[in-house]
């Protein structure tokens, strides 16, 4: 069992930065590949970014490619989203997620806890 805790959100203007934590208790999480979603009103949730239990391999989704880093430390069972250069299409509500898989998965079945969400809030 895993519990999953994000904070960090906010209110931010576009072109600034964020810095999104994902706090997890059980003993398994070193051994989670660990996800970022997120989920805009009336919009379909999205897969965001993906590091998978060493933190060696990662995927970002092409929307935020080059603008976001995931990264985690497993000594503090912390999973870390970076988020500079924000925009407007940003804002959602973002989720931690973790999956029982050791390597990168891109299916939202495989990712079997999920965290309350934090609200992330880009003003233009």
């Amino acid at each position: 069992q895993v519990q999953l805790v994000e904070s960090g959100g906010g209110l931010v203007q576009a072109g600034g930065s964020l810095r999104l934590s994902c706090a997890a208790s059980g003993r398994t999480f070193s051994r989670n590949t660990m996800g970022w979603f997120r989920q805009a009103p009336g919009k379909e949730r999205e897969l965001v970014a993906v590091i998978n239990w060493s933190g060696g391999s990662t995927y970002y989704a092409d929307s935020v490619k080059g603008r976001f880093t995931i990264s985690r430390d497993n000594a503090k069972n912390t999973v870390y989203l970076q988020m500079n250069s924000l925009k407007p299409e940003d804002t959602a509500v973002y989720y931690c997620a973790a999956s029982s898989r050791l390597v990168v998965t891109i299916l939202h079945h495989e990712y079997i806890y999920w965290g309350q969400g934090t609200q992330v809030t880009v003003s233009s």
